[in-house]
């Protein structure tokens, strides 16, 4: 069956792709005739294909089951909103692709919205690069609404860019409905670029958030990039259900544009900085690098099923000078007592390079195990680099494996260990720094620490019998 194509010229198209159209815009209310466009199409579905240049938009334009919405390409083809105007895909089965969105200037229940509003399932999001000012909650949104009574499922964004908005990126979230569950959620080759960093519509604008007051499950997130966020890159709150979440090859680059807060505390968290906030869920990370984040390059609390492989955090804290209150750490695990998941958390090969904070933070944890994890000069806080078991939080780190081979001389001590419980701590030192590690409180097991030393005069073996190496 031949496809149906409607085309629509813009005032500014040339005289050519005027010729061809089926309708021709004038500059004004153009939703108007791509409206009527969509509108014009048959039962079964069919294309309203944009020519090149802008159409202007002031309201609302809202595509219908089975329809393809095509534009020339993001450099060719530019949807310019006001007045409260957006993309709004309500119906099941609608495919957008090829062009660029500006939105700016919403007021009412709009500003609860997104310039490209999702609130229906099968909908797919190609190749379009968009825009928003601060008066809108988001660029990109999924949003489970009571009026679509349904969970949401198979959402596709590839190749979609959120491009330096005063606002969130891409974000799903749920409004006023049971059906909360986004599912079967795919990025691919997505970018988040300075979101918040100029102007945000409120002081948590972040990048890519997945999960705000929606639950989501079997989400792949490939390829993507978050960069310059006033808040994190990549982002979950806790309170939603998290699972089968997988991140592979995504770069997470100087989020955390915020000010750091004159008072933190993780009780209260009032500032994230992250480049992958991901608290109390299952999630894995696939080769993902975090990179100049402000606070954290991973942070990872309530880990409940939690796997990392070969992943890579360089220079977290940078572009920050005032640690006393925010201690940027590029690893951060915390609290995995309180989940079930045995193991609860387990990072492999990843690596940690030039932290201005500590390159490792694990307190309040069991069954946590990381193997061959490499720290490279860290800052470190309060002469750490890496602080396994947090003396002032009681340590508590229980039934847990680290492996740890660091180098650096910035620090005094390159491994802390305190209160660990049935635990094991190996791995390799080179370093001259006066005591590359030191083991407090109770250490109980067999064997407890097993650590090489090499310094620029010897090389010394640390079994657990010693508390500290000089």
């Amino acid at each position: 069956m031949t496809e149906f194509t409607i085309t629509v010229a813009a005032n500014d198209s040339s005289a050519a792709s005027k010729s061809r159209a089926d309708y021709i815009c004038d500059g004004i209310d153009d939703q108007h005739e791509i409206q009527a466009a969509i509108d014009a199409l048959p039962a079964r579905g069919g294309t309203v294909q944009l020519t090149e240049g802008t159409f202007n938009c002031a309201g609302s334009v809202l595509p219908r089951t089975h329809t393809i919405l095509k534009g020339k390409g993001d450099q060719t083809t530019h949807l310019v909103f006001t007045n409260s105007g957006l993309i709004w895909l309500k119906d099941d089965f609608i495919l957008l692709e090829g062009f660029r969105v500006t939105g700016s200037g919403y007021s009412g229940r709009s500003v609860h919205m997104g310039v490209l509003y999702i609130t229906a399932s099968h909908i797919g999001i190609r190749n379009i690069t968009a825009t928003a000012d601060n008066s809108i909650q988001a660029v990109f949104c999924v949003h489970s609404t009571k009026e679509y009574n349904k969970n949401i499922e198979y959402i596709t964004f590839t190749g979609c860019v959120a491009d330096e908005p005063g606002t969130f990126g891409f974000l799903h979230s749920s409004w006023d409905t049971n059906h909360k569950v986004h599912k079967n959620i795919r990025y691919t080759d997505c970018k988040a670029i300075n979101c918040g960093r100029y102007s945000a519509y409120n002081p948590w604008v972040t990048g890519f958030d997945f999960a705000e007051l929606n639950d989501i499950e079997n989400l792949r997130v490939t390829r993507c990039i978050a960069e310059g966020s006033f808040e994190s890159g990549f982002h979950f709150e806790w309170g939603p259900v998290k699972r089968d979440v997988i991140l592979t090859d995504c770069i997470s680059r100087n989020n955390g544009q915020k000010p750091f807060p004159a008072t933190y505390s993780l009780s209260n968290e009032n500032y994230f900085g992250c480049g992958y906030y991901a608290p109390r869920g299952q999630y894995t990370f696939n080769n993902c690098i975090a990179e100049g984040n402000s606070a954290y390059g991973f942070f990872l609390s309530y880990p409940d099923g939690v796997y990392l492989h070969s992943c890579m955090d360089f220079e977290t804290g940078g572009g920050k000078t005032d640690y006393s209150a925010v201690k940027p750490t590029a690893f951060f695990i915390v609290q995995s007592q309180l989940t079930d998941a045995n193991p609860s958390i387990v990072m492999e090969d990843c690596t940690s390079i030039n932290s201005h904070g500590r390159g490792l933070y694990a307190t309040l944890v069991d069954h946590v195990q990381v193997r061959n994890f490499t720290m490279v000069n860290p800052g470190g806080i309060d002469g750490i680099g890496a602080l396994i078991g947090d003396p002032a939080l009681g340590g508590h780190v229980v039934n847990s494996v680290f492996d740890v081979h660091a180098t650096g001389n910035a620090v005094k001590t390159l491994v802390s260990v305190n209160g660990a419980t049935n635990s094991r701590i190996t791995g390799t030192i080179v370093s001259d720094v006066e005591n590359p590690v030191l083991v407090d409180g109770t250490v109980h097991g067999s064997p407890a620490v097993t650590m090489k030393i090499q310094s620029g005069y010897s090389i010394v073996q640390l079994d657990q019998d010693d508390r500290s190496y000089v």
